[in-house]
């Protein structure tokens, strides 16, 4: 891609004297040619390239470039490094784990020592190399702009053939979403990859729609007051960490051990709030307490059956 290849060449000047154009052709897979043509772009850009061909010529930055216009601060190393050394924990990159190295390659040791500060893995505990196969998939489709088809289950077991049009991958929590434009539905919705079965890649391309993924638009319809639930509910003080960790503490009323929270209803809430066993009890609204009693007396009619 011309835009890596561009900022590993910015990397390359700024860390060297001076290069030699075949050099770096070599260096980055291209003619040299090519190279030239580059230059020509980060001139315009603004970076102050200078060529110099004959026996003693190269390639450079000038001086005062280098002193005192670095492309990063140190502080902004550091925050890069460590956000995409955490996206790679959870997302297979490999032009992302070359931007890695380059980036601490041009690190001192103190930045590097920085970088060591904060770590966030988002893999999970045990590795799913069924998922890394689907998300390779729809990341290619992504790139290339082509249908993907899947069989897709519904919370109840329902299957449906889909057709979309793979636009973002999401990852959220701890699961991974396809947020594509559906053929069936005839509109942009949020796709489980967990639920997600034969998925296969399609030879027919599409157009990209535009989509505003700054505004969450997956959150837009779950978050409408209409889809929130007031929850009023009573904990065993004996699960006050785990609940700290569910709710956040800021809804926990400590002195009468009460969770009073607005969240979205739907399947997972109902099992989210069977998790915790016998060890909450849904006060508020009745009707929300009827739903989980008569779904814990099915359990136990399973069991005793």
């Amino acid at each position: 891609m011309k835009l890596e290849r561009l900022l590993t060449m910015t990397m390359i000047l700024i860390n060297r004297r001076k290069v030699k154009a075949q050099e770096l052709a070599d260096l980055l897979d291209v003619s040299v040619r090519t190279i030239y043509r580059d230059i020509e772009t980060l001139s315009c850009a603004g970076i102050p390239v200078i060529s110099q061909q004959g026996v003693n010529g190269g390639i450079w930055l000038i001086e005062g470039y280098r002193m005192d216009k670095q492309v990063l601060t140190k502080a902004e190393l550091t925050s890069l490094s460590i956000a995409i050394k955490s996206t790679l924990t959870g997302y297979e990159d490999a032009h992302a784990e070359a931007v890695l190295e380059k980036l601490t390659s041009i690190a001192d040791d103190t930045t590097k020592q920085s970088i060591e500060h904060l770590f966030i893995d988002l893999s999970p505990w045990q590795p799913n190399t069924l998922m890394k196969k689907k998300l390779t998939l729809l990341k290619n489709a992504i790139k290339n702009e082509q249908y993907v088809s899947f069989s897709y289950s519904t919370t109840y077991g329902e299957q449906t053939k889909r057709l979309v049009e793979p636009h973002t991958l999401v990852q959220k929590g701890r699961l991974w979403y396809l947020y594509g434009y559906c053929t069936l539905r005839k509109g942009f919705r949020l796709f489980k990859l967990v639920r997600m079965n034969q998925l296969q890649l399609q030879t027919a391309t599409f157009e990209r729609r535009e989509v505003h993924l700054s505004k969450l638009p997956w959150n837009k319809a779950w978050h409408q007051p209409q889809n929130l639930v007031n929850l009023v509910i009573s904990f065993d003080r004996a699960i006050t960490t785990l609940v700290e960790e569910s709710f956040g503490s800021e809804h926990i009323d400590y002195e009468r051990a009460m969770i009073v929270i607005a969240i979205p209803e739907d399947e997972w809430l109902y099992g989210f709030l069977l998790s915790f066993g016998h060890r909450i009890k849904i006060i508020e609204p009745s009707y929300i307490r009827d739903i989980i009693q008569k779904r814990a007396q099915e359990i136990v009619h399973l069991y005793k059956t």
